[in-house]
């Protein structure tokens, strides 16, 4: 759903091919028989965009920590179970790595009963550890900070630890070559005015967009909106005068490198990718659901702000856009989240290595 798990898996790819190993991608919802997967995808999309409601009642149901019981996801997934135990056979896979929840309670389920052979490794890409994520057949669980790895040990009894965020390396880079060319686009643009990215997400879904572009607009800022595929959002706002209204950008470590500062609605890879760069990230109008409760957990974390109304957004990019200690401490602060860990693909790679010994013991 969205393009943040591809994105991580496709980094995943990239660093396991960077190291001779093989390493291949593939979406849990094709897996799933009689085209339930577009179904779940298009009606997730609908409803993110135009009944938000719907997906924050959704979301209490079946996704939200909490106690007593509740749907799991669990009878949906288990319908991929038959494609995905031929594809680990078909491929020789010493190792399944799920980054979608609906695909960690696919390879518990199948641990749990010894229908896959090889273990399942599960890399938490959200900050706030919902309870979809959480299958105690897996293996092990990778999670972005400390806190939420002790919450999927208490949760599920399985091993669990922290690797920090998986983005490419281009976003933490010392130098970018195509930040050059977005700042030219940026002082053409907007002369004077400080670039203030806003992300919709790859489907272009936020709250009340228009209305924050023209507060940016009018308070001297270049609101930079990412639209995503959304077409008709990036015909709506590029009317809207002081606007650069952008579909997919291929360059996003230029841009964020370019920009001074993020709007982020969802906690989720845009955020991450901008901390890489540098970017101070304050959440805004956050989508239901897993993204509001995202956008708190990153603040609470001190990585991020959250600004609850237009005077406290305002307030907070004239602190984090402007040269100064407040900047320099957001910056210092989204940068930690990735020191100090170790990598996620040599903790998976570790992980299988240690089960193969343990088959031929």
């Amino acid at each position: 759903m969205g393009a943040g798990h591809d994105t991580v898996a496709a980094e995943l790819v990239r660093r396991a091919r960077e190291r001779g190993d093989t390493a291949q991608t593939v979406d849990v919802l094709t897996l799933l028989p009689y085209g339930l997967g577009a179904v779940l995808k298009c009606f997730y999309r609908g409803s993110v965009r135009h009944f938000p409601w719907a997906y924050a009642a959704l979301y209490r149901l079946f996704l939200r920590p909490g106690a007593g019981r509740r749907p799991s996801g669990t009878p949906l997934a288990r319908l991929a179970g038959d494609r995905l135990r031929e594809l680990a056979a078909r491929t020789g896979a010493d190792v399944v790595v799920p980054v979608f929840h609906l695909g960690a309670q696919l390879t518990g389920h199948l641990r749990d009963r010894g229908l896959l052979p090889v273990p399942s490794v599960v890399l938490v890409i959200d900050f706030e550890l919902h309870r979809q994520w959480l299958h105690p057949g897996n293996d092990h669980c990778l999670c972005l900070t400390e806190e939420a790895a002790r919450e999927a040990r208490g949760n599920t009894g399985t091993p669990a630890e922290t690797c920090g965020p998986v983005v490419a390396p281009e976003f933490s880079a010392g130098h970018v070559p195509g930040a050059a060319q977005w700042r030219e686009t940026f002082d053409r643009l907007g002369p004077g005015r400080p670039a203030v990215v806003l992300s919709a997400g790859a489907w272009g879904v936020g709250s009340h967009l228009d209305a924050t572009v023209r507060l940016l607009a009018d308070h001297g800022y270049l609101p930079v909106v990412l639209c995503g595929d959304n077409q008709r959002l990036r015909r709506t706002l590029s009317g809207t005068p002081g606007v650069l209204a952008l579909g997919w950008v291929t360059d996003m470590p230029g841009l964020l490198h370019a920009a001074r500062a993020l709007i982020d609605n969802a906690a989720g890879q845009t955020a991450v990718q901008a901390l890489a760069a540098g970017l101070p990230v304050v959440g805004h109008r956050p989508i239901p659901g897993h993204g509001a409760d995202g956008v708190r957990r990153m603040a609470a974390l001190g990585v991020s702000e959250v600004a609850e109304d237009r005077t406290a957004l305002l307030e907070a990019l004239a602190r984090l856009t402007a040269p100064g200690p407040d900047r320099r401490r957001r910056i210092a602060a989204g940068r930690a989240l990735f020191t100090g860990n170790a990598d996620a693909l040599t903790l998976v790679t570790d992980l299988a290595d240690a089960a193969r010994a343990d088959v031929r013991r």
